[in-house]
């Protein structure tokens, strides 16, 4: 089994940043790839940007340019920056792995981000 616990979210003002982390335990070499999801009230969860554990990153459009996700393999941890913050990614944060051999996902239990003047 692998747990995943997020942090760093918090209330940041149009146009700012913040770094979001993601701690990964147990069976780190189940690991296939990383992400970040978020949902914001009334909305459907939705996938924010993924990074393999090749290093190939993907990115929802909504972010691209703004938001950028790394890894550190050396203390299980990934990353999502997110530079030029706007009202509408307002939402709470999930970061999540999927596992080899199914591709099951495993999920934190969310970060709030909210960006608001």
């Amino acid at each position: 089994q692998v747990q995943v616990v997020e942090s760093g979210g918090g209330l940041v003002q149009p146009g700012g940043s913040l770094r979001l982390s993601c701690a990964a335990s147990g069976s780190i070499s189940a690991i296939v790839d990383m992400g970040w999801h978020r949902q914001a009230p009334g909305k459907q969860r939705e996938l924010v940007a993924r990074i393999t554990i090749g290093g190939f990153t993907s990115y929802a459009d909504s972010v691209k340019g703004r938001f950028t996700i790394s890894r550190d393999n050396a203390k299980n941890t990934w990353y999502l920056q997110m530079n030029s913050l706007e009202p509408e990614d307002t939402a709470v944060y999930y970061c999540n792995a999927r596992l080899a051999p199914y591709l099951s996902t495993t999920w934190g239990q969310g970060t709030q981000v909210t960006v608001s003047s």
